[in-house]
């Protein structure tokens, strides 16, 4: 059994000038990822270090951070995938840091919640319990793609707008609104272009690709964006095509159903 050496950048506010590495040496072990050495260094041999971390399952975002120069999930990340002995682990840049491994994901959150990611409408059906929006296929495969995201900030880190631009709201907003520009069940696309117009929206973004390469669960960031350029120009002209509306089913009554299944047997007493 070898050993890989550890590189992590550190960084403690109110105690550090400034950013430093420091080496650590892990047992390698088969399976081993790059949480797994973390948790191993604070556990044996420096409990004060910090980074963010959750599921361990690649589903939450939490363990987004720099590793070997690029953006990936510290828990989907194996050493033996990196081919080297030696792993250097940093914070996920254009962010600031917080501490160590830790960024602050504040400013990002915030651009997010700004363009609304959530379904808009004007006729209530949506705060009522009326029933479900119907969909078909072609309605969801319009957005499914872009739903995957776990907002990691992977995409953030690796745009080379975000880093020269930060007035720029970035891949991880624009990609999740135009996921729901694009769900039919929403009417919010003149409320979120009132933002997307502007100095902040997608016209900003130099097509690098970065965002799309580095995302975890393949969302492509980078071709939202770019149908978003297209959606507003199409806006412009006044030769965009609105979506096809997704009716509302309403209410299941009882008869529906139970319509085409069969009844429980009831339970016997013995």
């Amino acid at each position: 059994m070898g050993e890989v050496i550890f590189h992590i950048r550190r960084y403690q506010p109110g105690k550090d000038a400034e950013p430093h590495y420091q080496e650590f040496r892990v047992p390698l072990t088969p399976g081993l990822t790059v949480l797994d050495g973390l948790w191993h260094i604070k556990e044996t041999q420096d409990p004060t270090l910090a980074w963010r971390f959750s599921c361990r399952m690649g589903i939450c975002g939490s363990c987004g951070m720099l590793i070997n120069g690029r953006a990936r999930l510290a828990c989907n990340t194996q050493i033996a995938e990196l081919g080297a002995g030696r792993v250097c682990v940093a914070p996920l840049p254009n962010f600031e840091i917080i501490r160590d491994l830790v960024p602050d994901l504040q400013p990002m959150f915030r651009t997010h919640k700004e363009l609304m990611p959530y379904i808009i409408r004007e006729d209530g059906l949506t705060d009522s319990a009326q029933g479900e929006f119907i969909q078909t296929q072609e309605d969801l495969e319009r957005y499914l793609q872009f739903s995957y995201c776990i907002k990691c900030g992977c995409c953030m880190a690796a745009c080379p707008t975000v880093a020269s631009d930060r007035e720029y709201a970035g891949p991880m907003p624009l990609a999740q609104a135009h996921r729901y520009n694009q769900d039919n069940r929403d009417k919010g696309f003149s409320e979120r272009k009132k933002v997307l117009g502007g100095g902040r929206g997608p016209w900003r973004c130099h097509y690098a690709g970065e965002c799309s390469r580095v995302c975890p669960k393949g969302v492509d960031p980078a071709r939202a964006i770019q149908l978003m350029k297209r959606e507003l120009f199409l806006d412009v002209l006044r030769l965009r095509r609105a979506h096809r509306e997704s009716p509302c089913a309403g209410k299941p009554t009882d008869a529906r159903r139970r319509e085409g299944i069969p009844e429980a047997p009831k339970p016997t007493v013995g």
